[in-house]
């Protein structure tokens, strides 16, 4: 053994009681380093970017595969029980024979979104056929998310979770225009069959819909949402 180990032996103690680092950095010590928060883009001041599960995933992929027009937007959260996540602005849904807008729809849950693809198009668009002689053109929504309590109650209402959607009137392809309102019970026979026929097949596709025979309330439009045990009134 030559002299030169005790040296050696000496300048690793040193490092050691000095506090050198001789391992790698790992992530963990990089706190210092943390990217700025992402910007959020869709106008809701929140700060928080969509997330995509699996189950987002599948629906979001059904319902481009449907032919719907969306954007998603970022998740949202305006206090106790008034949240979103994965949800999307929905602006057109498609028909056996065309397409069709949908107005005021601006956020909405996608499993939501999907039933009222299905519902548009295999219950609303052939029942105006059916019944009126022409496809549909619009629908027209009195909105869908909002911070809000079931009328008269303290009990969230699905609103709240962006699960709801106000549906108000339907255009027609060669112009008419049939809303809840004027023609569930002063419109035509086949209005008024139209109205009732789509009400029907909505309770097929959503937890819980309610029209004008359930209360003043809902005089005015169809309350369709994913959520409930199939309450239809």
């Amino acid at each position: 053994m030559d002299g030169r180990f005790p040296l050696v032996a000496l300048a690793a103690l040193s490092l050691v009681a000095s506090g050198c680092q001789v391992l790698p950095e790992r992530q963990g010590d990089r706190s210092e380093r943390r990217l700025p928060p992402p910007i959020d883009r869709s106008g809701s001041g929140q700060g928080v970017v969509p997330t995509t599960s699996d189950s987002d995933r599948k629906c979001l992929g059904n319902l481009a595969a449907s032919g719907a027009r969306f954007t998603r937007i970022s998740n949202r959260s305006d206090g106790p029980g008034c949240y979103f996540s994965g949800g999307l602005s929905l602006t057109e849904l498609q028909g056996d024979r065309s397409r069709f807008t949908v107005t005021n729809v601006r956020a909405v849950q996608c499993t939501a979104a999907n039933a009222l693809s299905g519902w548009a198009r295999y219950g609303v668009d052939r029942a105006a056929r059916e019944y009126l002689g022409s496809g549909l053109a619009r629908i027209e929504t009195m909105g869908s998310y909002a911070c809000r309590n079931v009328a008269g109650t303290s009990r969230r209402s699905g609103h709240s979770r962006a699960e709801a959607i106000d549906i108000a009137a339907f255009v027609l392809e060669d112009g008419r225009r049939v809303s809840v309102l004027d023609h569930w019970n002063g419109g035509s026979a086949a209005e008024r069959r139209f109205l009732r026929r789509i009400q029907e097949s909505a309770c097929k596709r959503f937890g819980t819909v309610l029209g004008p025979d359930y209360n003043a309330a809902h005089r005015d439009h169809f309350h369709v949402e994913t959520g409930g045990g199939g309450f239809c009134r």
